[in-house]
């Protein structure tokens, strides 16, 4: 099958993910800056949610470029992934709402490695189609994988400190986005090097 469907479709689904997310932030009542202040959880939830579909986003798209097709359980494990990244609204719209309890920074924090897993099914799979001489099975052997290694413990860290201290929580989900704001350029590597 054509990857190109799929590709359409992931970027469809993505960009009504973000647009969910902004109808979220509403305007204050008030005319003032401490109205606007108030705002600042749901703002942060937001700003920190649209970074992660970004990378997501990015990632996705260079992983499909490597893959030289797609077969009925790649399709699936994209659906999977497109799922898990469609709860990331709701856990973000909470989570500004209670401006970072406990319970929903602890959701919130599932609903972040979550998509991780997905992603690392569907890159399984795509590499399983494509065989191991192929751009992305090079790719993933060429760099090592620390980050992807290294996020869901992050994320799981958070999700535990959420229960103590969900501050920590959240600065354990803002240094995952900071470390993937670089983007992943292992297949740009490979990719290039022939």
């Amino acid at each position: 099958m054509e990857k190109d469907r799929l590709l359409a479709f992931s970027d469809g689904v993505i960009a009504i993910i973000i647009t969910i997310m902004v109808l979220e932030l509403r305007p204050p009542h008030e005319a003032t800056l401490e109205a606007l202040r108030q705002l600042a959880p749901t703002f942060l939830s937001y700003v920190l949610s649209f970074i992660y579909i970004a990378i997501y986003w990015n990632n996705h798209h260079h992983m499909l470029y490597a893959a030289k097709a797609v077969n009925g359980a790649i399709l699936w494990a994209n659906m999977g992934l497109l799922f898990c990244l469609s709860l990331v609204p709701f856990t973000t719209a909470w989570l500004g709402e209670t401006e970072g309890a406990v319970w929903p920074t602890a959701i919130y924090g599932v609903s972040l490695i979550l998509p991780a897993f997905a992603y690392v099914i569907l890159q399984t799979l795509i590499v399983r189609a494509d065989g191991p001489d192929s751009v992305l099975a090079r790719a993933i052997k060429a760099g090592g994988d620390w980050k992807g290694k290294l996020s869901p413990l992050v994320y799981a860290a958070g999700i535990v400190a959420a229960f103590f201290a969900p501050v920590v929580a959240w600065a354990l989900y803002v240094l995952v986005a900071l470390i993937w704001l670089v983007p992943d350029r292992r297949i740009e590597r490979v990719v290039a090097g022939g």
